[in-house]
């Protein structure tokens, strides 16, 4: 799967959920954010448990450097910053409280404040809040295998390596900027 084949799925996926006309009511921004963080977790879902465990059996495993390797395939977060990286109306990201690369890192303190709410009480499963121009939504990112919690605790740049399956790593964000009447 390429990069841009990647993009335009996840893009198509969720572009089809997000209908933007005249964006005005909050109850409308928050019902988006959730379609798109549903579709999001469930195309991140079906690529670990449906993509990575199946093509680790013939030798093809998800690597950082995947683009470099065609033999690799990109890791789950790269998969989700990727697709959410071709998306010019909103943003999709991965955040965490101990993230390996400081760029998952919240980018404000109410989504600092946000994320620790939801990793404290993970049955909300999505959080939803206005930000400045932005509506914002947060739904909790599971390690949803065994090899989830492995990478994240082995990665040399791990702060946090007591992951197991099942856990809370961080959160899956998407950032709607609303639109003026």
């Amino acid at each position: 799967m390429t990069k841009r084949s990647m993009r335009t799925a996840i893009g198509a996926g969720v572009a089809g959920l997000v209908l933007w006309g005249s964006v005005a009511q909050a109850e409308t921004y928050d019902l988006v954010a959730r379609y798109v963080l549903e579709t999001v977790r469930a195309f991140r879902t079906a690529y670990v448990l449906h993509v990575v465990e199946h093509t680790k059996e013939v030798g093809i495993a998800p690597k950082e450097d995947w683009v470099k390797n065609a033999h690799a395939i990109p890791l789950p977060a790269q998969f989700v910053k990727t697709a959410g990286s071709d998306l010019d109306t909103f943003e999709i990201g991965i955040i965490g409280l101990t993230p390996i690369y400081k760029s998952n890192l919240p980018k404000t303190e109410a989504e600092t404040e946000a994320l620790k709410s939801l990793m404290a009480d993970p049955s909300k499963k999505i959080v939803t809040f206005s930000e400045g121009k932005q509506f914002k939504a947060m739904a909790a990112d599971f390690a949803v295998s065994q090899s989830c919690a492995d990478c994240h605790n082995s990665h040399p740049e791990s702060r946090w390596r007591n992951f197991k399956k099942g856990d809370v790593m961080g959160a899956i964000v998407v950032r709607l900027t609303r639109q003026a009447n």
